[in-house]
Parts: C-alpha cells; sequence; structure tokens
C-alpha cells in the first residue's frame, strides 16, 4: 500500500523537488519526508511524479510513500494532520491511498505547466521569485500563432537543454496557448513529458518571436532541425510552475494491474 499525497509549493527556497545524492541543500522532497516521518514516526521512501527544477514552483505535485499500513490514519485527517510538520510553503492538499502496483510517473496521462512573465516597463517587487520580467511589449496574437506550431508529437531535442542524458526525444503536446492577464502573459503547455528544460525554452521561444528574434513560420524547421541553438532562450526559473497533473483514471480503480495495463512515460 502507498500514499499519494497532492502538494502545492513555492520552490524560492528549494534547489528542486528531489534530494541530490551526498549533498544537504534543501530540497521538496527532503522537506516532504520529514514531516511525513514526523506524523507516522517512521521514515518513508518517497517519489515524485517530476523532478522540478530550482526556483520552480508547483500548484499541483504528486508524490508516493511506499510501504504505508493503510490503516494507520485514514486518508482524509492526513492533510490536516501533516500540516505542522511542513515547512509554510509546502503544502498537502489532498492524500489517499493506493495499490502497490500505482506509480506516481509511469501512470501520468500528462502534465500542465504554465509560465508567468511579468510584461511591464518596471519591474514589480511583488512578483519577485514568481515571474520573469520583460520590458518589452509582448505580442499575444503572435505567440499563439507560434505555439500551434508545437502542437502535436515531435521530436523536441532542439528543445531541450544540452548534457541530458535522454536518448528519446520525442514528446507529444496536447495544447500550447498564451493569455493576457493585465500585466502578466502566461504560456499554458501539456504534455505526455517534458525534457529537461524543455518548457522554459519552447516559452523563451514564443517571447523570442514576439521581440522579432525568431519568424513564427521558421518554427517547423526548427523543431526538424534538432538544433538546440536555434531555439529561443532557456527563460528563467522562478516564472515556471507545475500546474496540474492527470492520472488515466484506470490506475485507481479496483482492479488496476500494472503488467496488464499499459502506461504512458511522464
Amino acid at each position: 500500500m502507498k500514499i499519494l499525497f497532492e502538494l502545492s509549493y513555492l520552490g524560492t527556497a528549494y534547489h528542486g523537488y528531489q534530494v541530490q545524492n551526498g549533498s544537504e541543500l534543501p530540497t521538496v522532497q527532503k522537506a516532504v519526508q520529514d514531516a511525513v516521518e514526523g506524523l507516522f514516526g517512521k521514515r518513508f521512501c518517497l517519489s515524485g511524479c517530476s523532478r522540478t527544477d530550482a526556483g520552480v514552483h508547483a500548484r499541483q505535485f504528486f508524490c508516493t510513500a511506499d510501504g504505508v499500513e493503510g490503516e494507520m490514519i485514514p486518508a482524509d485527517k492526513i492533510p490536516l494532520a501533516i500540516a505542522s510538520f511542513l515547512p509554510s510553503d509546502i503544502s498537502v492538499r489532498s492524500a489517499r491511498y493506493v495499490s502497490d502496483s500505482f506509480h506516481v510517473r509511469y501512470d501520468v496521462e500528462y502534465k500542465e505547466y504554465e509560465y508567468t512573465v511579468l510584461n511591464t516597463r518596471l519591474a514589480d517587487p511583488f512578483y519577485k521569485d514568481r515571474a520573469y520580467h520583460h520590458p518589452k511589449p509582448l505580442d499575444v496574437d503572435k505567440m499563439n500563432a507560434a505555439a500551434k506550431y508545437f502542437i502535436g508529437k515531435h521530436d523536441f531535442a532542439a528543445f531541450m537543454a544540452q548534457g541530458s542524458a535522454v536518448k528519446d526525444t520525442v514528446r507529444d503536446i496536447k495544447y500550447f496557448d498564451v493569455r493576457r492577464e493585465g500585466d502578466l502573459v502566461i504560456m499554458r503547455v501539456a504534455a505526455n513529458g517534458f525534457l529537461y528544460n524543455m518548457v522554459r525554452i519552447l516559452c523563451g521561444t514564443l517571447v523570442s518571436v514576439s521581440d522579432g528574434k525568431i519568424d513564427e513560420k521558421d518554427i517547423p524547421e526548427i523543431i526538424l532541425s534538432c538544433d538546440r541553438k536555434r531555439s529561443g532562450t532557456t527563460l528563467v526559473p522562478e516564472g515556471l510552475c507545475l500546474s496540474k497533473v492527470v492520472y488515466r483514471q484506470d490506475v485507481f480503480s479496483p482492479s488496476y494491474e500494472r503488467g496488464k495495463i499499459g502506461h504512458l512515460e511522464g
């Protein structure tokens, strides 16, 4: 039996979600692991649905604690019970018991990220660590036109940071759109999985299109080139937020067995 935790967190104080081997740097995983130990009196192995980078936030994030006895604490009591063990920038929004066959990463159908840009001439301290400040006016219509070229299944090697060991660089983008909310420009993208820094590079490419540095009609050619040098800049992590994680509903069925039902890689 496992406990599936639904989290929200601000990533400003953390060096990403995952604990780094041999490092004492603060991570979201360690903070939640400590809280789970404080509540249950035992240390559990924690697995996350993603590996958010340092400074990246999550409105919805899931992790599991393995080997937990189902009768220990009712699931609906866990969020309130664990709150006193958590720092103020991390919250457990919900909890549920799931079978050992459930995989918090491989059973994800798709993830949605939002990237927020403060599009004003002068910076606003209230958006510090929460948005990327871009003083030049952004053309949302132009950015939306460029975003449409990314939708579908493509090889996104041109939008992956160098140094990644991932060999399969094909991903399937479900939707990618841009909206303006006052001084904020928000880019929203969902896919069955993302490469290292892929969202920040995709969004940086749309900013480059708006700024006239990349022609939107060149996007298909850039995708086919698999050349990182041809895509846009990698935007800062502070503007990025994992906004939604969607699981296939069959994985919560009592009859679910991993070996009998196929799954998507997250």
